[in-house]
């Protein structure tokens, strides 16, 4: 019998995510082309059961085989959840106009770390539609499993590409040392207890000043806000 995942293992997934039968996120070449002629696949490491994936395809990989393609459908609760009209909103222009921003309709701004959709712009109102652009939508996925890690520093690696966007310079004891500029503290405090959960250590900070690093964070962080 081939070898199947259980909850908790690291596993390396290809994937590819499709609404209404358009392509939206894929690591897989030949149809991340299809979304962008210049994106470049990444390699996805993830923990089963974490929900470091939508939820009803994270559900989907326990029990999978390694090296089968497999082919689900979720409806919307199990994916980005239905539409929620309480997240449609009226901002003042001015809001806007103080970011030097010119608001059309169609437009897809970032507000508050969200995907925010321009509905309509009538005097000084501007409405909005906060919910995520596939909330509401059947979507499918069509996946293989490559394999699983029992690499510790693949492992580390890959929560560090998730949570923090970027991988410090680390080194891992009985806790998962992390060695930076004073700044990185404040992603250790944020996110020790979720690696504590899915590797059963805690992370540390030591600080280390290093060329580059504090404008790689500084860099990540204004990209989020």
């Amino acid at each position: 019998m081939s070898e199947t995942v259980k909850k908790n293992e690291f596993i390396e997934i290809k994937y590819t995510g499709k609404a209404n039968g358009i392509i939206f996120d894929s690591n897989i070449e030949e149809d991340l082309k299809k979304l962008n002629p210049d994106f470049k696949p990444q390699k996805t490491i993830i923990p089963v059961g974490h929900e470091m994936v939508v939820k009803g395809l994270d559900n989907a990989l326990q029990g999978k085989e390694i090296g089968k393609e497999y082919e689900i459908t979720l409806k919307p609760k199990e994916a980005f959840g239905e539409r929620n009209r309480d997240l449609i909103k009226t901002i003042p222009l001015r809001a806007f106009v103080e970011q030097n921003f010119n608001p059309k309709p169609g437009m897809v701004v970032t507000l508050d770390n969200m995907l925010v959709k321009i509905i309509a712009v009538s005097g000084a109102r501007v409405v909005t539609d906060f919910n995520n652009p596939l909330a509401g939508k059947e979507i499918s996925y069509k996946f293989t499993i490559i394999r699983k890690t029992e690499d510790e520093k693949e492992k580390v690696a890959a929560l560090f590409e998730f949570f923090f966007k970027f991988v410090p310079e680390f080194e891992i004891k009985d806790s998962i040392i992390i060695k930076g500029p004073r700044n990185l503290e404040i992603l250790v405090k944020t996110y020790s207890s979720k690696f504590n959960e899915i590797l059963g250590k805690e992370l540390k900070f030591e600080e280390k000043m290093q060329a580059g690093l504090e404008n790689k964070f500084d860099e990540e962080k204004n990209k989020s806000n």
